[in-house]
């Protein structure tokens, strides 16, 4: 079993910005999703595990290993699927995950050939192990990404905002594949997109403004909010005065009349009651502080 663990960790830049602050959080084997919006800190928190920055102050360990003092201990077990892998040179699929391979210290060319062509079985790429990967779609990309952050057989996998851009059909496969590969190690999926988390993690957080708003199970989340989810369609109008009154964590225009979806602990007057869902725990949690 794996743990990452990630204790009272804060990091600000020297322009005097926080981008972390006080996280604590302790991810073991299995997929872990990391959902925040655009600018919450999730990319920050993934270049402070991987070893790119430094932290300000706390503590961060793998495995029980201090990868502050000893960041090579968390890069000779991690593998990193960035959201932009980058410009792929015009190179084979196979020769490019060759020298990825020779970078992460994998010399002996048996073992290579060996790995290299298990893992684009794995990912459904052996039939263009010979084709370009410049030319491949975006979900073949993500698919070839995804081989290469398993060269070396890490422990622990980072994947930064994987399904952006994918077609339906390309993002359930990728889905499946990551699903699989987090039966033994650690999956760290960073998105924006509650569907993903919803339909893979076991554990969660909702992360905002460098802070740990929200963590737990899916399901154990969402049972907390039953019976404190609900609707209404109002007048716009009105909607400043319900504003003042309510949280309100969702609006949706459904033929030309606005409907809001509300927190509350008791049934407002002439509100329906609604099946909670995660959108809601994570609509929720981005307007409560930690």
């Amino acid at each position: 079993m794996n743990t990452l663990s990630i204790n009272n960790l804060s990091l600000t830049y020297k322009n005097g910005f926080q981008a972390i602050k006080d996280i604590t959080l302790e991810i073991r084997n299995g997929m872990f999703g990391l959902l925040g919006p655009n600018g919450a800190g999730k990319s920050s928190l993934m270049k402070t595990i991987v070893g790119l920055q430094k932290p300000t102050s706390g503590i961060l360990s793998f495995n029980g290993q201090d990868i502050i003092e000893n960041p090579d201990y968390i890069k000779q077990n991690l593998g990193f699927l960035p959201q932009d892998f980058g410009v792929y040179p015009k190179v084979s699929a196979y020769d490019l995950l060759e020298h990825i391979a020779i970078l992460k210290g994998i010399t002996d060319k048996n073992q290579r050939k060996t790995q290299i062509n298990g893992l684009l079985e794995k990912v459904n790429l052996s039939d263009f192990r010979n084709k370009e990967v410049h030319s491949f779609s975006g979900g073949m990309k993500q698919r070839f990404g995804v081989a290469q952050a398993l060269l070396g057989n890490p422990n622990i996998i980072i994947v930064d905002e994987p399904t952006a851009g994918l077609d339906p059909e390309e993002r359930n496969r990728f889905n499946a594949l990551l699903s699989e590969i987090s039966q033994e190690v650690i999956v760290i999926l960073s998105t924006h997109l509650v569907e993903d988390v919803r339909n893979l993690c076991s554990e969660m957080a909702v992360m905002n403004h460098g802070q740990i708003l929200q963590q737990g199970n899916p399901g154990q989340l969402i049972a907390e909010l039953d019976h404190k989810i609900w609707s209404k369609p109002i007048d716009k109008n009105e909607l400043k005065n319900y504003d003042s009154r309510y949280e309100i964590i969702s609006r949706q225009l459904i033929e030309r009349e606005l409907h809001i979806t509300i927190f509350s602990e008791e049934r407002p007057q002439d509100f329906i009651y609604v099946n909670p869902l995660l959108e809601h725990v994570y609509f929720h949690s981005l307007t409560q502080k930690p």
